[in-house]
């Protein structure tokens, strides 16, 4: 398996030119600070044309460019003299990693391989984690891999406590549309404002779950091995789950990520019974800006709870229950978040069984050269035993379905797949 990728090769890129002083700092919130133990991983697959002629040299060239719009990206973990120690990003132009490797794999048949053992994509991610010298850890590693066919991955390592997949992906759209030769606007020096909201209602659990500590060392303790499984849904398919569910009738205002989650829901009910808690945690996009932000955790986080037995529930109903009781829960993470001076050590994925609306997820816009990437798909590591379940855009020879990616229990895993095909008939 370790030949399947092969001759990496570590350099170091950084801003075109010197962050200024008074930028120097980047302040994080305590949203950003209660993703620090999360890492978001993703990978871009493009075929041969839309890379040949390709060489390091351009790709650095854009990263400078890039660095100057997202200078927060190329510094490094310090922790504030004030307020006891608080984190804070240092924004001194330390840079961030590039990884050239090559692959003995053709890239049609790393999509083969892919589909049975998903795992596979880690070699094209370069998997840092923040620590022990904190200090001197880049907060973002990107891998580049050529195939034997000529194509090419992108492969994006980012620390969460940098900003969500939304933020994550806009970093890799950013230096893709640099490359083919637009120039790079300044960062927005504000936030987008924020329009989702969601009502309060009443909820029994946090998303948050307090471990560690973990010291220096900012990597998730867990109890059990986890594996990523990943499938997609094509857009007929997805047609007909949604007749099997609600007939000829659809309900309104909700949506696939809504209907997907709530079959995973009770299949994960059924298989792990009397554990299983009867809340879980909702991430949604609070994303509303063009990508030219500085980066931030502008997710929001929520709970949905329900009081009856969720093996027994109909799909519709917790379908329903996601998309309308949801419970905003991120001003209860800042306060304790806040509590503690930003030092808390604790996840959020993982915490309860998590659902990730990705579903608007501009990465398929991502092209180089005019072309488009043939595959995308994202992943998260530090995740807690309850797992995670991520909800992605997919198109696929002009097919707009979804991809459903989990990070689940190793024991888990092969259940989950049986009661998907059978129930479901979800490969």
């Amino acid at each position: 398996m370790e030949d399947l990728v092969y001759n990496k090769k570590i350099s170091t890129v950084v801003p075109a030119r010197m962050t200024p002083e008074e930028k120097s700092i980047h302040e994080l919130s305590n949203m950003d600070l209660a993703m620090k133990l999360h890492y978001i991983r993703g990978v871009y697959l493009f075929e041969s044309k839309a890379v040949e002629g390709l060489v390091i040299l351009d790709i650095k060239r854009a990263f400078f460019l890039l660095l100057n719009v997202y200078f927060p990206a190329s510094g490094r973990v310090r922790m504030s003299e004030k307020g006891g120690g608080r984190p804070t990003i240092r924004c001194n132009d330390s840079g961030v990693r590039i990884v050239e490797a090559q692959s003995s794999k053709k890239m049609e048949e790393w999509m083969d391989m892919i589909k049975d053992d998903h795992s596979l994509n880690d070699h094209l991610v370069y998997k840092h984690v923040l620590g022990p010298d904190l200090g001197f850890s880049p907060l973002v590693y990107v891998q580049f891999t050529w195939f034997q066919c000529g194509g090419m991955s992108v492969g994006l390592s980012w620390s969460h406590i940098l900003g969500d997949v939304f933020t994550a992906s806009a970093f890799i759209n950013t230096w893709a549309q640099i490359l083919g030769g637009q120039l790079p606007r300044q960062p927005a020096e504000n936030p987008s404002s924020e329009i989702y909201q969601l009502p309060s209602f009443p909820t029994k659990s946090c998303s948050l779950k307090r471990v560690g500590p973990v010291g220096d060392y900012w990597v998730a303790p867990s109890n059990c091995k986890m594996r990523t499984h990943s499938f997609h849904i094509t857009g007929q398919q997805l047609h007909h789950l949604l007749i099997r569910i609600c007939g000829l009738s659809p309900r309104k205002n909700i949506r696939p990520f809504e209907y997907v989650s709530a079959i995973i829901w009770k299949s994960l009910a059924k298989i792990r019974k009397e554990v299983m808690s009867e809340s879980v945690t909702i991430c949604t996009n609070n994303f509303h800006g063009d990508g030219n932000e500085l980066p931030r955790n502008r997710q929001v986080v929520s709970t949905v709870a329900f009081d009856a037995s969720i093996v027994d529930a109909n799909v519709v109903q917790l379908a329903e229950l996601i998309a309308k009781k949801q419970a905003d829960e991120r001003e209860m993470i800042e306060e304790l978040i806040d509590k503690e001076d930003g030092n808390l050590d604790c996840i959020v994925y993982g915490a309860n069984l998590t659902f990730v609306d990705l579903e608007d997820l501009k990465m398929y816009e991502m092209e180089l050269k005019g072309v488009k990437t043939v595959y995308a798909d994202y992943t998260i590591d530090g995740v807690g035993d309850n797992g995670v379940i991520l909800v992605l855009p997919e198109i696929r020879d002009g097919d707009q379905g979804i991809r459903v990616t989990m990070v689940l229990s190793e024991n888990e895993v092969e259940e989950i797949k049986h009661e998907l095909k059978y129930e479901w008939g979800i490969n």
